[in-house]
């Protein structure tokens, strides 16, 4: 969703929260807050799907002692297509496809004219974009995870919504599963990426409020001029409210 978009939604969901309690919380205390590459920014483009899955990558990778910042604009040109939008597997499909580059060569605000890298030079060792990106993210690396109700459980299903143009077919996995498989991966140092209908974050820790209300910790891709440095308390309910996907490590959801 453009940030324009979701910003009023965001706002209009904000205020409603506030109406029912007059007492928003004013401090976050956090119980896991995993370390991250700084916040981006997405502009007018509709690529949430693809910042969110990178944001995850990166994450993933500075807990593993290695440092990666990578370009979801590259995705955006690779994916040529006038619709924008998309999903996270599809950002997972494009690397596999056509590989990724670093955040350096092409930046949030990289202009047409500025051509499309076809050499990653990392550490002195020169990569296409698909050496890179296999350095990265492993095929198959990467669970798609959804709850569908509607559909048997522990197999993969199709998540029909418009964003999923490709006919993904994601794993479905029981609510109660669900939530205990992400709690676990958070708690054992691994992001998370979410995505809703209309947006798709990084979750990157869990908070709580003096009222001990319950958030998750997402890492947003509208720049840095929004509260909290460009992070989201998205409160509990209403994360597993808008879920239509997950994507995490096998490592991550296999955490005990």
């Amino acid at each position: 969703m453009k940030k324009e978009q979701y910003l009023l939604f965001l706002v209009l969901s904000t205020f409603l929260l506030m109406g029912c309690s007059n007492r928003p919380p004013k401090e976050y205390i956090h119980d896991v807050l995993l370390p991250m590459t700084p916040v981006k920014d997405q502009g007018k483009t509709e690529l949430c799907w693809a910042y969110a899955m990178l944001a995850t990558i990166e994450t993933e990778h500075i807990l593993r002692g290695d440092s990666v910042n990578l370009s979801a604009q590259y995705l955006g040109r690779m994916l040529k297509r006038k619709n924008q939008r998309a999903m996270g597997q599809t950002a997972l499909n494009l690397m596999t496809r056509y590989g990724i580059v670093g955040y350096d060569v092409l930046p949030d605000d990289a202009t047409q004219e500025l051509s499309t890298p076809k050499w990653v030079f990392m550490l002195g060792a020169k990569y296409t974009p698909l050496e890179f990106a296999h350095s990265v993210c492993a095929p198959g690396e990467y669970l798609s995870l959804t709850c569908w109700p509607d559909s048997p459980y522990y197999k993969k299903v199709e998540v029909s919504v418009p964003d999923n143009w490709e006919h993904n077919r994601l794993l479905n996995i029981p609510l109660d599963k669900l939530k205990t498989h992400v709690d676990r991966a958070l708690k054992h140092r691994h992001p998370v990426c979410w995505e809703s209908r209309g947006h798709a974050m990084a979750i990157v820790g869990l908070a709580h409020d003096s009222l001990k209300q319950r958030y998750y910790v997402m890492k947003n891709s509208w720049g840095t001029d929004q509260p909290h440095g460009g992070l989201v308390y998205m409160p509990a309910d209403k994360m597993w409210r808008d879920v239509i996907a997950l994507y995490m490590t096998k490592e991550a959801y296999s955490s005990e």
